[in-house]
């Protein structure tokens, strides 16, 4: 007992010891299946966003982006509001008058040194001399050389690379022995504009030269007790006073694998667009400078005049025109470094490569979330509004961010950002159009094509409700199916009645009615809504009888799978209906409603199989282009009054359909077959079993005799008898009462709705040999 009670508790023991890990898989297989949900909600994010921002980086790396995102700063530089006038920078200008009143160009050396001394009486912090004097212009050379030598706070300048506007160009010797020379290059973007400033440049020999801008800040600031200082050793990056100024490099902001020789930044232009105080140099050599004038400020002299092409394209610039001179662009550089290193005036700052990568992929993300988010609202296609306001907003929120860090001192990209948010949302619009157009496909497997675009294409197409409509509707219903599907398999019988709807489909298409319900193997077909023609009601017809003729397509089908033949019977009728879309906000329909609805599905169950037929009222409608074989007065369940309709065999004029005529082909038999039969009360059997014989026999229909009358258009179940009792290994036949004989009351006619091959077989034998 003690070795059974221990392998009992051993055995516990190993249920709870392998229970966690059948749990713990359980936990994983279930947060597993909750994640697999999730990517397939978000499927479209996941994959429109990664892709776009892919092709945006790509873009962006091989450098397409590049001229749009300086074009984009440009603007926000246009955007930004005026600055006040900078005090601390003075400029004489050398404008076109002035270089005519001078009468030649170059300015001699006597001109430029009594204009030298008049500027230093005024007691500026710096003058810088933006003219090249490389060579003397005489006369007054030596005149010249002295107020060089007793000016340490004049700068001059040398163009050191050349490029394609000229070559590189000396300094004035004497100013390069006193070291007080600085490089005037200015940096032209691939699209000809000045976006950048140089704060030192490399010589082909090494030799570092300070920019003609840094030199002239630099000895202002020193009065201020500031001086540069290096922040990193590799020389990346300078401490001046309140600023830090940091190399600008190949991948920073919107340039790619740009030329960064020298320490370059990008300009925060301050005064370009207002301009700095300035002077021309007539007014300065003929006395008429104001006193004090230049005290305490640089002061920098330079052309302006357009004849001398010292002009360049700037962010202000728009088209060809509002070109800058070159010395208003140093005084703009200087103004930045002095602000930033005085006041702390923001330095254009950029992002690192990473950071700039993860921007794109951040608005990718929000462009494909943002409309994957909203794919049911609105509707499916691009030009969803609801889809587009939001993209307008979430995309001006971007520039205004963009902008406002702009106005803070930061470059970041918009347009490649902009991209990714358009293209994600435009790839999941198109994924989701794609979507709706094979929505649109499998949706018209159910619906109309008609109906799909009155739901899809209207404003008023998917509102619940409805309109008063004149339409002619169309019932079919496939006689024998029941029988065969009973005697197939599943797939078999699938296979058949998809062959058969896809035949009347392409006919009931051809004629334009709209397929509104498929009820097993019965349609529902309606001429005049969602959209009204002029004959509907000849159509409904026309489409009836080709309907009819379609089953011979339907039948040799079924001959080819060893299947025995189908019939179908056909009901039309028009009025005035109820056309809309019926249901509730989850679900819907597109349907007919009213009385003439009724009507045709009681006219159809009137049918025998090959048969169409009509109401009085669409016989009237349609005129004498039909051709009517027959006609029955019939009293449908339901309505007061008995009604005539009419067996339609064809439609002439624009159609001419003609169904062949039927030929009576009754055989008499020497003696009658015996047969039990039971009335079918709608879909279910009734519970009476009568017994009655064949006495008549032809190719779709018989005459019975029974001693209980039948009602006319009964459906009935009928068996073949051996003895007193239903005979074994023969199917059900079914068929439909379709004539009273008058002169014989126990006597009447039927016509076969559906026979199984045995039974169809011994019906064929015995037509040949009647007195068998």
């Amino acid at each position: 007992m003690h070795l059974s009670f221990s392998r009992c508790q051993i055995g516990l023991a190993e249920d709870k010891i392998t229970a966690k890990p059948v749990s713990l898989r359980g936990s994983i297989e279930f947060m597993w299946a909750s994640l697999r949900k999730q990517l397939w909600q978000w499927r479209g994010v996941f994959i429109a966003a990664p892709s776009v921002a892919g092709i945006v980086i790509g873009l962006w790396w091989a450098g397409w982006l590049q001229e749009l995102e300086l074009a984009a700063l440009d603007q926000f530089f246009r955007w930004r509001s005026a600055e006040a006038v900078d005090s601390r920078i003075g400029i004489v200008e050398i404008n076109e008058q002035d270089i005519q009143k001078i009468g030649k160009w170059p300015l001699s050396d006597q001109r430029l040194a009594q204009l030298l001394t008049i500027l230093k009486q005024q007691q500026p912090r710096a003058i810088g001399l933006d003219l090249y004097r490389d060579l003397p212009v005489e006369p007054g050379y030596q005149e010249l050389v002295k107020v060089f030598q007793s000016t340490p706070n004049l700068i001059g300048i040398r163009k050191v690379a050349g490029d394609a506007e000229g070559t590189a160009v000396n300094p004035p010797p004497v100013l390069n022995e006193l070291g007080q020379i600085g490089a005037n290059d200015l940096v032209v973007d691939s699209d000809g504009k000045v976006r950048r400033g140089l704060l030192s440049l490399g010589t082909p020999s090494g030799e570092i030269i300070p920019s003609f801008s840094t030199m002239l800040a630099l000895i202002y600031l020193e009065a201020e007790g500031i001086t540069l200082e290096e922040v990193d050793a590799e020389g990346n990056q300078y401490q001046l006073g309140k600023a830090v100024f940091t190399r600008l490099n190949q991948h920073d902001g919107g340039y790619v694998r740009t030329d960064v020789g020298g320490f370059q930044i990008v300009s925060n232009f301050r005064n370009l667009r207002q301009g700095f105080q300035s002077i021309s140099i007539t007014d300065v050599l003929e006395g008429k400078i104001p006193k004090d004038w230049g005290r305490d400020r640089v002061i920098l002299i330079g052309i302006t005049g357009e004849s001398v092409a010292d002009n360049f394209f700037t962010p202000y610039s728009r088209g060809l025109v509002s070109r800058s001179p070159g010395v208003e662009i140093h005084a703009d550089v200087v103004s930045q470094m002095l602000s930033a290193a005085l006041e702390g005036r923001p330095l254009i700052r950029v992002w690192s490569e990473p950071w700039e990568i993860l921007w794109i992929v951040v608005w990718a993300v929000v462009g494909a979330t943002l409309t994957w988010g909203q794919r049911y609202r609105g509707g499916v296609t691009a030009r969803s509004p609801i889809k587009v306001v939001s993209l307008i907003f979430v995309g001006g929120g971007l520039v205004g961010g963009c902008y406002w860090a702009f106005l803070n001192g930061w470059w970041i990209p918009v347009v490649s950002p902009i991209l990714g948010l358009i293209g994600s949302a435009i790839a999941i619009m198109g994924y989701l159009a794609y979507n709706a157009g094979q929505m649109r496909r499998i949706f018209g497997r159910y619906v109309n094509d008609a109906v799909v675009a009155n739901l899809l294409e209207t404003p008023q197409g998917l509102r619940l409700g409805g309109e008063n409509r004149q339409v002619t509707i169309l019932f079919s219903d496939l006689r024998g199916f029941s029988a065969i599907s009973e005697r197939v398999s599943p797939e078999m019988g699938v296979r058949v009645i998809n062959y058969y709807l896809e035949v009347m489909t392409d006919v009931i298409d051809q004629y334009q009615g709209v397929i509104n319900e498929i009820m097993g193997d019965g349609i529902l077909v309606i001429f005049g809504a969602p959209m009204e023609r002029e004959d509907d009601s000849q159509r409904a017809i026309a489409c009836g009888i080709a309907m009819q003729l379609a089953m011979a397509d339907v039948n040799q089908y079924n001959e080819t799978l060893n299947l025995p033949p189908l019939e179908m019977g056909i009901g039309i009728h028009g009025g005035e209906v109820l056309a809309g879309n019926i249901g509730s906000q989850k679900r819907a329909k597109y349907t007919v409603m009213g009385s003439p609805v009724n009507l045709a599905s009681r006219i159809e169950s009137y049918t025998v199989g090959g048969q169409v037929l009509i109401s009085q009222d669409l016989l009237k409608q349609v005129g004498s282009i039909l051709r009517v074989d027959g006609e029955l007065h019939v009293h449908p369940k339901g309505f007061t009054e008995p009604i005539t309709v009419y067996e339609i065999g064809g439609i002439g004029g624009y159609f001419n359909l003609f169904l062949p005529k039927p030929e009576a082909d009754f055989v008499v038999l020497g003696q009658g077959i015996p047969i039990q039969y039971t009335v079918l009360k709608g879909k279910h059997l009734g519970e009476t079993v009568c017994q009655g014989a064949i006495v008549k026999l032809s190719t779709h229909g018989a005459e019975i005799r029974t001693k209980k009358s039948v009602e006319l258009f009964s459906n009935l179940k009928i068996n073949l008898v051996t003895g007193t009792g239903k005979a074994k290994g023969l199917g059900d036949i079914y068929a439909k009462v379709v004539e009273e004989l008058v002169d014989s009351p126990t006597h009447f006619g039927i016509r076969f709705t559906g026979i199984p091959p045995e039974i169809a077989a011994l019906l064929s034998y015995l037509r040949q040999f009647p007195s068998d």
